[in-house]
């Protein structure tokens, strides 16, 4: 995550993911970006790279 957009440490809600926690940055990640750490490299390439919502829960 951006930590200027999201603080780390956060709990969020990915569309089609669920919670998660908010635990590093990017290099890449600036702004609305955010990336996640899926199971395996299938998991990765099935979920690919999409748009979807994410609510900063807490």
């Amino acid at each position: 995550v951006d930590p200027k957009v999201i603080p780390l440490g956060s709990k969020v809600w990915v569309e089609g993911y669920g919670e998660a926690i908010a635990g590093d940055t990017g290099g890449a990640i600036k702004g609305n970006r955010i990336d996640i750490l899926l199971g395996s490299d299938s998991a990765a390439q099935k979920w690919g790279r999409k748009t979807v919502k994410v609510k900063i829960l807490k």
